[in-house]
């Protein structure tokens, strides 16, 4: 074969490579790994979606309110126990937490059965802060995935009203993942319509004047203590306590 067909051939094929992969890298990154609904496939996120599945089934649809989020949301039953009792007990709350979902994982749950029967007057969302620390995740890709949240409730629960919640501060003091949830928060506050949507954002109240977080308030600067529950509940309650009609829980 001549020299300069064989070079020509060459360069053709090399010239089809650059062209598929840097076609398959654009595609890549077109798609928004927030937003694609994903299973959890560890053991502790599977146990904990069946048995949510099964609290809902044991619920028959009684749930004036629900709580859709990551281990923050999961951890009322636990250092949040006691403000849960007084303020959501008595409204027949569902706790639908997950410890380390993102919002990827709540989409995949929220069309495989945690939703099953429910009709509730309120569904509180708190979900994005573990979105925040992968690199790969732009603001504007968490701002994504938290709002498919937001309008896949809407679509599957066109009668419940939303309290979406800015992702809290986390970090003992200043830092780069802070400053990328707050250019989240900023762009979901545009959700808030004051009629199905109602974003509320207290992030402020876990800071202390310097900045930095106490361990009093957020024992390893992500997850709140008892004080950042009774905090956080007498934030919502004016709001919460209008969208059901009921008389506020004194603090």
């Amino acid at each position: 074969m001549n020299s300069s067909i064989w070079l020509r051939r060459f360069c053709i094929v090399v010239l089809a490579l650059i062209v598929s992969t840097g076609f398959a890298q654009t595609n890549a990154t077109a798609v928004n790994a927030c937003v694609v609904p994903t299973p959890r496939t560890d053991a502790r996120g599977t146990n904990r979606y069946l048995e949510l599945n099964q609290r809902v089934l044991d619920n028959h649809g009684q749930a004036d309110v629900i709580f859709l989020g990551d281990s923050i949301t999961q951890a009322w039953e636990v250092e949040g126990k006691a403000v849960w009792e007084r303020y959501y007990a008595p409204r027949h709350a569902l706790n639908l937490g997950i410890g380390s979902d993102r919002t990827q994982h709540v989409l995949w749950r929220l069309d495989y059965g945690h939703l099953t029967g429910l009709k509730p007057k309120v569904a509180v969302v708190l979900i994005g802060v573990n979105n925040i620390p992968d690199d790969t995740c732009t603001p504007r890709m968490v701002l994504e995935g938290v709002t498919a949240v937001v309008q896949k409730l809407r679509t599957k629960l066109p009668e419940t009203k939303i309290i979406l919640l800015g992702i809290f501060p986390f970090h003992e003091d200043f830092h780069p993942q802070r400053a990328k949830a707050l250019q989240v928060n900023q762009a979901l506050r545009k959700l808030d319509d004051d009629k199905s949507i109602h974003f509320l954002d207290f992030g402020h109240l876990f800071i202390q004047g310097d900045g930095t977080i106490s361990k009093d308030m957020m024992h390893d600067f992500v997850h709140l203590s008892p004080e950042g529950y009774r905090l956080w509940a007498e934030a919502m309650e004016p709001t919460l306590a209008k969208l059901l009609g009921d008389q506020p829980v004194k603090p």
